[in-house]
């Protein structure tokens, strides 16, 4: 095989092995602190992670009404993993006043 085939076809294969890899998942970590979500508005991708890291010395939740609820309790962190397309908000069971929104894209 001449060199200029060569090199053509390895561009070829590593072009094809960069559209076929999958994007990195991301974490995002959010902090509740003096009954705040921060950051309160989120974005993200369908196969990343959402961990809140509650500072707070009482318990807190992540309830989307009608739907998932992540129990967080004091001072330590709880996940979750993003599987759909969807557009919530979220609160506190047991303080209502804390708000955030999450938009979760393909």
């Amino acid at each position: 095989m001449k060199a200029g085939m060569l090199i053509r076809s390895l561009a070829g294969a590593l072009a094809l092995a960069l559209v076929a890899s999958p994007a990195l998942a991301a974490t995002i970590e959010v902090t509740i602190d003096k009954l705040v979500f921060t950051p309160a508005n989120i974005q993200a991708k369908v196969g990343d992670t959402i961990e809140w890291v509650n500072k707070d010395a009482f318990a807190h939740t992540a309830t989307v009404k009608g739907g998932w609820e992540v129990m967080i309790p004091p001072k330590s962190k709880r996940r979750i993993t993003l599987k759909k397309v969807e557009a919530v908000d979220y609160f506190c069971r047991f303080h209502p006043n804390m708000k955030g929104h999450l938009d979760v894209a393909p």
